[in-house]
């Protein structure tokens, strides 16, 4: 999905397409950019990538690399065994002192409800550890020739939906306030379906739990 297209979507749709422009290239992927920034937020997981995680040894505290926004899943130490998630304070009152125990080999991990970019490891890992998990990235800002990386095809009605809403928003003419509502509303509600749709197919029985969908 390059930007362009979407500039030159959005171009049709809001009648800008005769030059002078009334909105610049420039201003139009800055449109972009915010709508993929809303997106991020509204549904992270678009955005999610599956990298090496490097650990801190020792301490069961750890940080997702710098281009994180948010994790979604922790699957495995590289090169041997899954991890399983579990709950931090099921496991408090298991074992009081699980934070204090010896470095090891990870076999569980906890997530950190106050900041999305941390998370916990059982037992802490010892030296060179590496997992392999799925975080959703921080989006750099796009050019207009740049292709807008990890979002899967079927998005981009939703990223055109969203663009023109930030650009009607920006005109204070009744009937373009009018055109932004409805395209702030395609916008929410095209999001709302895709999260909808997991909930059908991926919360059957012996699928994922629906209380840790991103």
């Amino acid at each position: 999905m390059l930007v362009s297209d979407v500039v030159d979507q959005v171009r049709d749709i809001i009648q800008d397409t005769q030059t002078p422009y009334r909105y610049s290239d420039d201003m139009l992927v800055g449109f972009v950019n915010q709508t993929l920034k809303r997106m991020a937020v509204l549904k992270p997981d678009i955005f999610s990538t599956i990298q090496d995680i490097p650990t801190t040894p020792g301490t069961v505290i750890q940080s997702l690399p710098s281009n994180a926004q948010r994790l979604v899943d922790i699957y495995q130490v590289k090169g041997g065994t899954t991890l399983t998630e579990v709950d931090r304070e099921t496991l408090e009152r298991a074992n009081p002192s699980w934070m204090s125990e010896k470095p090891g080999t990870p076999t569980n991990f906890m997530r950190n409800i106050r900041n999305d970019t941390r998370f916990f490891v059982y037992p802490a890992p010892a030296d060179d550890v590496v997992l392999i998990g799925e975080y959703a990235k921080v989006l750099p800002n796009y050019s207009l020739s740049d292709e807008i990386e990890t979002i899967p095809d079927g998005y981009f009605p939703i990223v055109i939906d969203g663009t023109v809403f930030v650009a009607e928003s920006v005109d204070d003419e009744y009937v373009n306030g009018n055109r932004a509502q409805m395209y702030q509303q395609m916008f929410t509600q095209a999001l709302g379906v895709a999260t909808d749709a997991r909930r059908i197919t991926d919360f059957e029985s012996g699928g994922l739990d629906e209380n840790k969908v991103v």
